[in-house]
C-alpha cells in the first residue's frame, strides 16, 4: 500500500514537472513573439516609407489590414464551430446584430484605434524607427493616468516612480534628438520630425484612453476575443474607408487602391493584421514581468537594428534616455508589494497592461468562452 502511494506521489511530481517545464517553454515562446512581433512592425513600416519610388497609400494599407483581420476571425469562428456555416451565421448574427448595444460599444474604440493605425503610419514615416519605439512608450504614462481618472485605480509608488522615470527617458531622447535632426532624420525632405512627434504623441493619448475604456464598457463580457475583433474590424473598416475617402479619394480613384504594394508592403500588412492577434493568443502565457522586458527588449533590438538598416546613430544622450525607457518599462511591470490582504492583491492588476500593437489586443481576451447554441 504505501509502495503504491509512493508510486503515486512520484508520477505525480513527474506530470508536475513536465507542466512546469513545458510553461516554461510557453514563457520563452511568448516572449520571442512579442519581441519579434514590437521590432518587425516598426522596422518594417519605417524601411517600406523610406524607400525611393512610388509611395503606397498608408489609408489603404489600414483599410486593408482591418478587412484581413476580419476574415481571419472569421475564418477561425467557422473553425471552431466545426465548418457549419449556417449554425456560425446564427451566432454571428446573434453577437453582431441581435445584441447590437454590445456591438455599438466598440464604435467608440474602434474609431480611435482607426485613427492610431493611421498615426502610427505618420509617425514612423518621420521619426527614426528606434526613436518611435522610445517614444511610443508614453502610452504607459497615458494608460496609467486615465486608469487613475476613469477606473479610480491606485498605482504603488515604485509604479509612480517608473513613470517619471519613463517621462525623463522620452525628454531627453527627444532633447537628443532635436540637437541632432540632421542624423535621425535621413535627408528626406518630405519627413518632418515635428510633424512625426506630434503624431506619436496624440497616438499614445489615444491608446491609453481606448485601452481603459475597454475595461470599463467590457467589463464582465463572455465575448470571445474572435467575436471582439470581428465587430472592431467592421467599424475599423468602415471607418478606415471613409477616412481614405477624405484624404486620399481623389488620387485613389486616380491611381487605384494597390498603388505603390510591393511585397515588403504586403508584409507590413500581413504583419499588422496577424501579428496583432497572434499576440493576443501568446500573451496568455506571459505574465507583466515578461511583457515588460519583451517591451524593454523589443527596443534595444529596434535601436540596434536602426543603427544598420537606416544609419541611425547612438550617442551618450540617446543611451542615457533609451536605458531610463527601459527601466521604467521593467519597473513599472513588477508586481505590487502584497503589503496586506487581498484588497492589496485585487490592485495589483490596477494599471492596464499597455497594447502591443496596434490593435493589440489584451483588453479582448475572453474571460470566459460563449457557450454553444
Amino acid at each position: 500500500m504505501a509502495g503504491g502511494n509512493h508510486n503515486t506521489a512520484r508520477e505525480e511530481k513527474a506530470t508536475s514537472r513536465g507542466q512546469s517545464e513545458a510553461n516554461r517553454r510557453l514563457k520563452y515562446i511568448s516572449l520571442a513573439v512579442l519581441v519579434v512581433q514590437n521590432a518587425s512592425l516598426i522596422l518594417s513600416i519605417r524601411y517600406v516609407r523610406t524607400l525611393p519610388g512610388d509611395r503606397f497609400f498608408t489609408t489603404s494599407a489600414v483599410v486593408m489590414a482591418e478587412v484581413l483581420k476580419v476574415l481571419t476571425c472569421l475564418l477561425i469562428i467557422l473553425l471552431q464551430r466545426r465548418f457549419n456555416v449556417k449554425d456560425t451565421v446564427y451566432f454571428l448574427v446573434d453577437s453582431i446584430v441581435f445584441q447590437y448595444k454590445d456591438t455599438l460599444k466598440l464604435a467608440v474604440p474602434s474609431l480611435i484605434y482607426t485613427l492610431q493605425n493611421n498615426l502610427q503610419y505618420v509617425a514612423i514615416s518621420n521619426l527614426p524607427a528606434a526613436t518611435f519605439q522610445v517614444t511610443y512608450q508614453l502610452k504607459i504614462l497615458t494608460t496609467a493616468l486615465f486608469s487613475v481618472l476613469m477606473l479610480r485605480k491606485s498605482l504603488s509608488r515604485v509604479q509612480w516612480v517608473s513613470l517619471l522615470l519613463l517621462f525623463a527617458g522620452v525628454a531627453i531622447v527627444q532633447v537628443q534628438q532635436e540637437g541632432n535632426k540632421e542624423a535621425s532624420v535621413s535627408g528626406g525632405s518630405n519627413q518632418n520630425y515635428t510633424v512625426g512627434l506630434v503624431a506619436v504623441v496624440i497616438s499614445c493619448l489615444s491608446s491609453g484612453f481606448a485601452g481603459v475604456y475597454f475595461e470599463k464598457i467590457l467589463k464582465g463580457s463572455s465575448a470571445s476575443v474572435w467575436v471582439r475583433n470581428v465587430q472592431l474590424g467592421i467599424f475599423g473598416t468602415v471607418l478606415g474607408m471613409l477616412g481614405l475617402w477624405w484624404n486620399d479619394g481623389a488620387a485613389i480613384a486616380r491611381r487605384g487602391f494597390l498603388f505603390g504594394y510591393t511585397d515588403m508592403v504586403w508584409a507590413v500588412i500581413f504583419n499588422q493584421a496577424f501579428g496583432g492577434l497572434l499576440v493576443a493568443v501568446v500573451v496568455k502565457y506571459a505574465d507583466n514581468i515578461l511583457k515588460g522586458f519583451a517591451t524593454s527588449f523589443s527596443i534595444v533590438v529596434s535601436t540596434v537594428m536602426s543603427v544598420y538598416l537606416f544609419g541611425f546613430h547612438v550617442d551618450l544622450l540617446f543611451t542615457a534616455g533609451a536605458g531610463l525607457v527601459i527601466g521604467a518599462v521593467y519597473m513599472y511591470s513588477l508586481p505590487k508589494a502584497t503589503a496586506s490582504s487581498s484588497s492589496s492583491s485585487s490592485s495589483s492588476s490596477s494599471a492596464v497592461a499597455p497594447r502591443t500593437d496596434g490593435p493589440e489586443l489584451e483588453a479582448f481576451l475572453p474571460k470566459a468562452e460563449p457557450p454553444s447554441d
